[in-house]
């Protein structure tokens, strides 16, 4: 499958997202934020997600999206045409329109995140925030060593089902199961935690060198990631540039 965001900076992909979603929060129209949608989903498979991975991984994008439309139908600005009414709840054109948009923007806003986010490396990402955004180096390589134990708690709650259910007890109830599952999980974790942290303290990452930090490996931005961020920009600014030219356009203060 294409990818043309192989070999891009992690970096560049914070910044592309912050540049493609931004524009978007400042306006509450349901035009720029189809034009912003339509750009994701044709440029997800070329990003190396395919449209099936995309709705896969984006499911809680897919379900946060009606339920924050639902709200602003029911209770949005009552403007217009009424359709139903019943106390608070206020059913018209505007409230509609407004649900409409609010729905699509969801998505045009979540999910760009998980093609943006595919394949990301997390040693990668800490190398880019400490070196391109000097970010503070102690909670860089902290959350880097955290991202890199996701794993294995993953591998730790698999082992443990799999010893409860040859000892007999996987078949209590699900409440008594899973909170039992938790504290086990939470044990781990923190002997895991206080083994990494006494490791990492013992290693030298806990020390703040006078001659700075020095790093296995340089993460520096190429032309390819400022050609990433110039698409992206492009992207939104022609969404809302779309929205302003067909009247549609509205700030989020006046909705």
């Amino acid at each position: 499958m294409i990818n043309v965001l192989e070999g891009i900076n992690p970096v560049t992909r914070i910044l592309g997202l912050i540049l493609l979603t931004t524009p978007l929060l400042l306006s509450v129209d349901l035009v720029s934020a189809a034009a912003a949608l339509g750009f994701t989903l044709l440029a997800a498979p070329l990003c190396g997600v395919g449209w099936f991975r995309l709705v896969r991984r984006g499911w809680p994008v897919l379900l946060a999206a009606p339920l924050a439309a639902i709200p602003m139908a029911l209770y949005g600005r009552p403007e217009g045409e009424t359709y139903f009414q019943f106390l608070m709840v206020h059913v018209t054109d505007n409230s509609l329109s407004l649900a409409a948009a609010i729905f699509v923007r969801v998505l045009a806003v979540g999910l760009p995140v998980i093609v943006l986010s595919e394949g990301v490396d997390p040693t990668d990402l800490g190398d880019g925030l400490a070196q391109v955004l000097r970010l503070p180096e102690r909670f860089v390589l902290g959350a880097v060593a955290a991202s890199r134990l996701i794993s294995l708690f993953q591998d730790d709650l698999a082992s443990m089902r799999r010893a409860r259910r040859s000892r007999g007890i996987a078949d209590q109830g699900r409440i008594r199961y899973g909170l039992t599952l938790a504290f086990g999980l939470l044990v781990l974790s923190l002997r895991r935690g206080s083994k990494l942290a006494t490791a990492m303290e013992a290693r030298g990452f806990g020390r703040v060198a006078d001659h700075g930090r020095t790093w296995a490996r340089e993460s520096r931005l190429h032309a390819r990631d400022f050609a990433v961020l110039a698409v992206c920009l492009l992207a939104s600014v022609s969404a809302v540039a779309v929205a302003v030219a067909l009247g549609s356009f509205r700030f989020l203060g006046v909705a």
